[in-house]
């Protein structure tokens, strides 16, 4: 297939959609940012979707009508109320903050390792297909990154647990990757918020310069939201294993991401656990057929387009 022509009608026949309909599916962090829009997506071709969300990051502003939402620990996901014959079982219910994860090791610990093998535990009595979300932080400063904070070290010690558990008790299951996600419901203010949000938050708000952590040159792939999901899909239906990276190919670094906001910049002290580079390592998930549609400086433009 040319990729080069890639397109909403390709994806559809490539994943071949008709395969949702019907099937039961069990999303954990499924009222957060990215949980929300692939119950969305689910639902919309005919999954039976449950979503089990402690909402420390999500949101019942993110809620969709057809999806059964339970406010629960995932750690306490085998003494709730759940069916036991999920066809698919998304973990993406985890603390996926990186800078923060300093302040917040306990609560990251808790949610993360704490969790992980009884969800998984629970997927095997389903057996469902495992689709766990690891950290691309993995993958940053050659590999070093692994090790540079709370949050990339439970996801990369999850990610390793995920595959050996799996091939241990026969289980089918695809680890994949997400690379700086942005788009809709993305988080925009306080803590927890992410870049481009809140840096669309501050233009809006009128502010003339943009936070910028030091030194700046620091890359990131930005990756909308509608690929990230489109991705998922095609993995869940058509792979298996480990490998399985959405990331866009462009890059930009955070002073080239302050300049599409034609805003100035702010430099702010370094933190702990910040990432100069990660590759993209999207090569498994294009064999597949998957390749980004949306680029961050459209998005941009379009987010300001009456102004």
């Amino acid at each position: 297939m040319n990729l080069k022509i890639y397109t909403q009608e390709i994806f559809i026949m490539l994943t071949d959609l008709s395969k949702l309909e019907e099937k039961k599916i069990l999303v954990t962090g499924g009222a957060g940012f990215v949980g929300s829009s692939l119950c969305k997506f689910l639902t919309n071709n005919g999954a039976q979707v449950t979503s089990v969300d402690n909402y420390f990051t999500g949101s019942e502003n993110n809620h969709i009508p057809e999806v059964n939402y339970i406010k629960s620990h995932t750690k306490e996901i085998n003494n709730i109320n759940l069916e036991n014959n999920y066809d698919f079982l998304f973990h993406f219910g985890e603390y996926s903050r990186v800078e923060q994860s300093f302040e917040d090791i306990d609560t990251v610990f808790d949610f993360n390792l704490h969790s992980i093998y009884e969800v998984l535990k629970f997927a095997k009595k389903c057996r469902a297909k495992f689709v766990y979300s690891g950290s691309s932080t993995k993958f940053g400063d050659d590999g070093k990154n692994a090790f540079a904070s709370p949050y990339a070290w439970t996801k990369n010690t999850n990610s390793n647990l995920v595959k050996t558990f799996c091939e241990w008790n026969d289980m089918k299951y695809s680890i994949v990757y997400f690379y700086n996600v942005y788009g809709d419901a993305e988080i925009s203010e306080g803590k927890y918020s992410t870049l481009i949000a809140k840096y669309i938050s501050l233009k809006k708000n009128g502010a003339k310069e943009l936070p910028v952590v030091l030194p700046g040159t620091q890359t990131r792939n930005f990756t909308h939201i509608d690929d990230i999901v489109e991705g998922i899909i095609i993995a869940t239906l058509h792979g298996e294993g480990d490998g399985y990276g959405i990331g866009s190919d462009e890059e930009f670094s955070i002073n080239e991401v302050v300049e599409l906001f034609k805003l100035d910049k702010k430099y702010i002290p370094q933190r702990m656990g910040n990432r100069l580079h990660a590759p993209v390592l999207n090569d498994k998930l294009k064999t597949l057929g998957w390749l980004p549609k949306r680029n961050l400086k459209d998005y941009i433009e379009s987010t300001f387009c009456d102004e």
